[in-house]
């Protein structure tokens, strides 16, 4: 009875359009109410959800993103992967995917990398002669390789419940962050080819190399992050400060983009940022509290294994699970709530539990392109000025490719796991 008003209280919220970390604590409270629990328990859960030393990792990473984009570096990727890919049919949508991948490694954000990357592409790529809808389709989709290739949010938030390390998180999600890149690019090939979509015109290997030099500091600091992480000098809460520290450097005195007047605002909005997640992930923590209290992950484990333990079943069940939850919760919070449950099961079965969280951030990943919430298809949509049912269509295709990437990450464990045994080796 008590677990009964707790799910109906938070379906509710969810319904109702109440933001996921009010749905969460209300839910909570109601429980707590009706079990004759004081509710003492939520500040301390709370407190105890957050009082994790690797989520530090958050707001250093967010202002460093800030900090990089509004020192110009959206501009100069952008730049530099017009030179790389844009000369070829559908250039400019091979560009937008390209961009994601590269601005991927310094927001850690998918929308931060739509809303950045799409503000300039998408009326772009209008100027130029792409449909709106493809042009918003193909931001969309592209966004979510920001959080898979490092760093990422997502990542560190599942680094801090399971007790893996952030920086095999990271390094986990490289291949697999690479392989959802080249595929969307595939697939925007194929499609501009049978559309008759335009390319731009070759513009020179000195323009490759100039584009190139032009965005090295803001590409640097991929390999600032992962080479840190991976020599062991820096723990990643200290990665993102010293993140941080370089982005206000390169913005402010090697790009002179970044006005010393707006640190200030930028300081301000990260640390809103910041607490915004924060929040969410307090009151998700008791909601997960409560779930673990009422035994819901092993009997999640029982109910499944009751009927199958076979390892290809399971992940299948875990993959429909995560895209359906992906579908109408934000990804933090499904990951705080769901995780631990699906990791009990995973492992049940025999399923690595690096390997494991990959293809669930994954999964919650391509959820936010899917409706009836996908965040990112709300952003991309806004920009381009459509309503939501025409982006939905145009970004259909890139799911299918989405979707046969996950595939492979779920079944064939070397694609997340190789990289990081072999540099642990």
């Amino acid at each position: 009875m008590n677990l009964a008003i707790l799910l109906c209280v938070f379906l509710l919220g969810l319904a109702a359009g109440v933001p996921v970390a009010i749905t969460l604590g209300v839910a909570s409270l109601a429980y707590l109410y009706v079990a004759g629990i004081p509710f003492v328990v939520i500040p301390q859960k709370m407190y105890a959800g957050i009082d994790v030393f690797v989520l530090l990792c958050i707001p250093g990473f967010i202002l460093a993103g800030n900090l990089m984009n509004s020192g110009g570096i959206t501009a100069r990727i952008i730049r530099f992967a017009q030179a790389l890919v844009g000369w070829m049919r559908g250039g400019l949508g091979m560009t937008n995917v390209a961009s994601s991948m590269l601005f991927g490694g310094v927001s850690g954000t998918a929308v931060a990398d739509a809303a950045s990357i799409g503000g300039m592409m998408i009326p772009g790529m209008k100027k130029a002669g792409y449909p709106a809808d493809f042009s918003a389709a193909v931001t969309a989709a592209s966004s979510t390789v920001g959080p898979i290739i490092p760093p990422s949010v997502p990542m560190i938030i599942v680094g801090s419940l399971s007790g893996i390390s952030v920086g095999k998180m990271f390094i986990a999600g490289a291949v697999p962050g690479v392989l959802l890149g080249i595929a969307m690019m595939i697939t925007t090939y194929i499609l501009a080819v049978r559309r008759g979509y335009p390319r731009q015109q070759w513009r020179g290997v000195g323009e490759l190399g100039r584009s190139f030099m032009g965005a090295f500091w803001a590409l640097a600091m991929t390999t600032l992050i992962v080479v840190g992480l991976l020599s062991g000098m820096a723990t990643p809460t200290e990665t993102a400060v010293v993140a941080s520290v370089y982005a206000f450097l390169v913005g402010a005195f090697v790009y002179r983009d970044l006005p010393l007047r707006k640190v200030p605002k930028i300081i301000i909005d990260s640390a809103i940022s910041s607490a915004a997640i924060l929040v969410l992930i307090g009151t998700a923590n008791v909601f997960g509290w409560i779930l673990v209290s009422e035994r819901i992950p092993q009997a999640i484990a029982g109910w499944v294994l009751s009927f199958t333990d076979n390892r290809i079943v399971v992940i299948l069940l875990i993959n429909l699970v995560l895209l359906f939850v992906g579908m109408f919760m934000e990804t933090i919070a499904a990951l705080i709530i769901l995780f631990v449950p699906l990791l009990t099961l995973a492992t049940s079965v025999g399923i690595d539990p690096l390997h494991f969280a990959v293809f669930a951030v994954l999964n919650l990943m391509i959820g936010l392109t899917t409706p009836p919430v996908g965040v990112c298809l709300f952003v991309c949509a806004n920009i381009a000025r459509l309503p939501l049912a025409p982006v939905v269509r145009a970004i259909m295709p890139f799911l299918l490719c989405n979707l046969t990437v996950l595939i492979l990450v779920s079944y064939i464990p070397a694609i997340s796991t190789w990289l990081p045994n072999l540099i642990a080796n």
